[in-house]
């Protein structure tokens, strides 16, 4: 690392409305997948801090959940809280929108961004999935008027297209610092969360449209043994027939979530894994305020 004279370090939030590649973003930043990814919009649901740090600078990430309109559950009043509470205590904010897409929701992002004097990129993403090129440009222009962007870059995370450019630009805009974190973190979150959110994307991706959006993970039990490490997790739904949509004809469906999980686990935690995963119904949970901070979700950071 380089002396504490011209070290940068600061946070950057990455917000914008969801599905529009913030998680896949960060994890191609990192170079480890942190954040889960799915095409399922809102698949993200919590606040996560990924870390990068490099001989003269840390960046500190913040990928939020998408926010959104409509959902008027309690669990949608967290994600939106989650992701708009976070520009007011970052360095630099990537605001993150699909290329030559434009939408309500884009908007009201842009609308709370009016409120701060934090530094904003605009991060045009999936400019790989362009046919036309030349309909970039016009876009791009339309978008500059809209705010006073600090740069407008257009990227595609999934291929790492323009990515670096991105981080360097960022870099610019960070206070001189010395590192909050030491050099090999990658994250705040603990392994029991990170094993929760990989059985969660696994489930959104195994379920697709016909996933019961009042679902999500609770780790029972994580215990370390010398060369093992067992895990008992539970999937928590709101009634009987969405159990038995997880569950699957002879229990398929769990297993199939189940091994996929497991395999994406050994590889993150490095060891072997033991994991029973099981289905559970708790009606109402996800329009409880006092279930969701059981599992998690809190605003009182």
């Amino acid at each position: 690392m380089s002396s504490d004279d011209d070290f940068k370090c600061g946070y950057v939030a990455i917000i914008g409305r969801p599905n529009v590649g913030k998680s896949t973003l960060l994890n191609h930043i990192l170079g480890v997948k942190l954040s889960i990814t799915s095409r399922k919009p809102q698949t993200t649901r919590h606040q996560i801090l990924g870390i990068k740090t490099s001989a003269h600078s840390q960046s500190i990430y913040v990928d939020t959940p998408g926010m959104h309109s409509g959902g008027k559950k309690a669990i949608n009043r967290y994600m939106n809280k989650a992701a708009s509470s976070v520009i007011f205590d970052v360095d630099v904010v990537l605001f993150v929108v699909q290329a030559l897409v434009w939408t309500e929701e884009d908007q009201m992002v842009l609308d709370k961004l009016k409120q701060i004097e934090t530094p904003v990129i605009l991060v045009v993403n999936k400019v790989d999935t362009i046919k036309e090129k030349e309909t970039l440009l016009p876009f791009l222009q339309e978008l500059s008027n809209k705010f006073n962007f600090k740069s407008v870059m257009p990227v595609s995370a999934e291929k790492g297209n323009n990515v670096k450019q991105l981080e360097d630009s960022l870099i610019e805009l960070l206070p001189v610092n010395p590192p909050y974190y030491d050099e090999d973190d990658f994250t705040d979150r603990s392994s029991r969360f990170l094993v929760a959110e990989l059985i969660r994307e696994k489930l959104v991706r195994e379920l697709g449209d016909e996933l019961p959006y009042q679902s999500t993970v609770e780790i029972e039990t994580f215990k370390e043994e010398e060369k093992l490490i067992r895990i008992n997790a539970a999937i928590l739904v709101e009634t009987k027939g969405q159990k038995a949509i997880i569950i699957g004809s002879k229990g398929g469906r769990l297993k199939s979530i189940g091994t996929k999980a497991r395999k994406e686990m050994e590889k993150l935690l490095g060891q072997k894994v033991f994991l029973q995963l099981w289905v559970k119904v708790k009606a109402g949970w996800s329009d409880d305020e006092a279930a969701l901070r059981s599992l998690g979700y809190t605003n009182d950071d």
